[in-house]
C-alpha cells in the first residue's frame, strides 16, 4: 500500500475531513500525527482507529505561531522525519463584509493562512535535507473565486493558492511535492463553528454542507489524490462549476454570485 508507514501529520483531525483522513489512513498502515486544539477528542479520535496504528496525539493551536517549531521538533523526536504533511485545520465565516470586526478576518487569516505557512515552514528544511516530501492544503473552491458572506475566509484561501503555488515552484528541484485541495460541501461542522462578524460561532449547520459528502466518503478521494501527487484538484460536485464560470466566463459568474443567499 502506498501509504503504509509513511509518517503523516494531519492538522484539523479531531473532527470532520481531518478524523475522516485519519481513520483511512490509519487503515492503509501510515504513521499518524494528529494535531488540533481538542486534546480529549483527539485521544478518541486515536481510540477509534483499527486495532495497531501507530498514532501520536500532538495537540496544537496553529495560531499560537509560538508553539509550532516546538510540535515540530516533538514529531520529529517521535519518528525522525515528517513524509506528508496534511494542512487541514480552518475555520469559516458567515458575515457581510459591512459587519465584520477586523479583528475576526485577522483570525481566520492566523488559522486558514499564517498558522498553514507557519507549519509548513516547520517541516520543510527536513524535507529539503532528505530532498524527499508532499505537502498537502486543504483550500476550498473558494479559494478561486469569491461569494458573500464569506469575504475573510474566501481570501484566507485565495491567500493560500498564491503561496503554495511559489512554494512549488521553489521546491521542485527537492523532489518536494505540493498539493492543493479545494473541496465542495462536505458533511462537517464547518458551518457550526464558523465566525460571525463579531467573532462568536455561527452555531448553525448549513443546508448544504448537511446535504456534503460524508468525511468516510470524501477522505478516500483526497487519498487518492495525494497519492497521485497532483498539483491542484477540485472535489466537489455542481458546487465546482463556479470555479469554472468564475474562470472562463467571469460575468456571468458575477451575476450568479450577487444573487446567492449562503447565510
Amino acid at each position: 500500500m502506498y501509504f503504509k508507514d509513511k509518517v503523516i501529520w494531519i492538522t484539523g483531525a479531531s473532527s470532520g475531513i481531518g478524523e475522516g483522513l485519519v481513520y483511512a489512513l490509519a487503515k492503509e498502515g501510515a504513521k499518524l500525527i494528529i494535531s488540533s486544539r481538542k486534546q480529549t477528542e483527539l485521544e478518541r479520535v486515536k481510540n477509534n482507529c483499527q486495532e495497531g496504528s501507530e498514532v501520536m496525539v500532538l495537540p496544537l493551536d496553529v495560531a499560537q505561531f509560538d508553539t509550532i517549531a516546538p510540535a515540530a521538533e516533538k514529531a520529529r523526536a517521535r519518528f525522525g522525519q515528517i513524509d506528508i504533511l496534511i494542512n487541514n485545520a480552518g475555520i469559516s465565516q458567515r458575515e457581510l463584509v459591512v459587519d465584520t470586526d477586523l479583528s475576526t478576518d485577522r483570525k481566520i487569516m492566523d488559522v486558514n493562512y499564517f498558522g498553514t505557512v507557519a507549519l509548513t515552514k516547520a517541516v520543510l528544511p527536513q524535507m529539503i535535507e532528505r530532498k524527499d516530501g508532499q505537502i498537502v492544503v486543504m483550500s476550498s473552491v473558494l479559494g478561486k473565486m469569491g461569494v458573500p458572506w464569506r469575504s475573510g475566509y474566501s481570501a484566507s484561501k485565495h491567500a493560500l493558492h498564491g503561496f503554495f503555488d511559489s512554494l512549488r515552484a521553489e521546491v521542485f528541484k527537492h523532489n518536494i511535492k505540493v498539493t492543493v485541495i479545494c473541496p465542495g460541501y462536505v458533511k462537517t461542522n464547518v458551518t457550526i463553528n464558523a465566525l460571525k462578524g463579531d467573532g462568536s460561532k455561527n452555531n448553525v449547520m448549513a443546508d448544504s454542507t448537511a446535504g456534503g459528502w460524508e468525511p468516510s466518503e470524501f477522505a478516500p478521494k483526497v487519498l487518492n489524490v495525494i497519492k497521485k501527487q497532483k498539483r491542484e484538484v477540485y472535489l466537489g460536485r455542481k458546487e465546482v462549476i463556479g470555479v469554472y464560470l468564475n474562470r472562463y466566463i467571469p460575468t456571468v459568474w458575477a451575476k450568479i454570485a450577487r444573487g446567492l443567499k449562503l447565510k
